[in-house]
């Protein structure tokens, strides 16, 4: 496998004339319901310079046009394995995501076994915004990191790739995480998890702390019902009920709250059952629940 080179020695400080640091400015992205910036014409000349500002720019101005600034990704790509100062390294990998190109999937891969935390943590993030079995392979692998916060971040990303076959075969891994007490991996598993899978996380309830499972159950719960079905859904509240304790009491109450106007009517009916048949339970705690 072929190397990406840092180019300057970690910890190094990038200083430009006239700019801060990368990690000092605000990081330029489009912002959620914002049209992207069209990508400026002579980016690809920028990223190919020596000038480390014109690159800087040049990131942003990519970050800015989003997934229309996929063309350039492998520029990108090329201009990591020329070398960049390390707060240039980091831009890079994070805009490489912003692009969501293919082209950006085995550059980014590598970098998520870096020995640099830092650039491993940037990688997992901008893996988590690609399709495809690359990444999820990358993210995978990321659960058995010695950083904890890899781990954590690797959990959460592939939470969120719901639909990709690759992802959904991690399952055991995560199970296997949170029985190593990796609390990120429960929700991922409740974004993921298919309905005897889900029955399995339930499992948990009264081992794994309720605060923990609660946002994984909470996940599974508001899942779309052709992804979940009312049966298992039904189940699933009913488990949470028999452990009759205050915080399990809010937990319905708040469900009850977000349970969507058009959702089942035969588990909102079920929620609402346990709602008051755990009303009366003020001030204790379910079991495994943190003191």
């Amino acid at each position: 496998m072929r190397a990406f080179p840092l180019g300057a020695a970690l910890g190094a400080v990038l200083v430009v004339s006239g700019m801060l640091p990368y990690e000092a400015r605000a990081q330029n992205k489009p912002r959620p319901g914002v049209a992207a910036v069209p990508l400026p014409a002579d980016a690809l000349k920028r990223l190919k310079s020596d000038d480390l500002a014109k690159v800087q720019g040049a990131l942003d101005d990519v970050r800015m046009s989003g997934k229309d600034g996929a063309p350039v990704a492998k520029a990108i790509v090329d201009r990591l394995n020329r070398g960049l100062p390390p707060a240039l390294t980091l831009a890079a990998i994070e805009t490489l995501g912003d692009t969501q190109a293919p082209a950006a999937n085995e550059a980014l891969a590598w970098y998520a076994r870096h020995r640099d935390v830092g650039f491993r943590r940037a990688a997992i993030g901008a893996l988590g915004k690609l399709q495809g079995a690359v990444p999820a392979r990358a993210l995978r692998n990321a659960l058995s990191d010695p950083d904890d916060g890899v781990r954590g971040l690797a959990d959460t990303e592939i939470g969120g790739l719901d639909g990709n076959t690759q992802v959904k075969e991690t399952v055991a891994d995560l199970f296997v995480a949170l029985d190593h007490k990796v609390e990120e991996a429960a929700v991922s598993i409740g974004q993921i998890c298919d309905p005897a899978d889900c029955k399995r996380l339930a499992g948990k309830l009264g081992i794994v702390p309720f605060d923990v499972m609660a946002g994984a159950l909470d996940q599974v719960l508001l899942r779309n019902p052709k992804d979940i079905d009312e049966a298992t859904k039904v189940d699933i509240v009913d488990r949470v009920r028999e452990l009759g304790t205050a915080d399990v009491h809010q937990f319905l109450v708040d469900l009850q709250s977000k349970w969507p106007p058009r959702g089942s009517q035969r588990v909102k009916a079920t929620i609402e059952q346990a709602v008051n048949a755990t009303s009366g339970s003020p001030g204790q705690r379910s079991p495994g629940a943190p003191q």
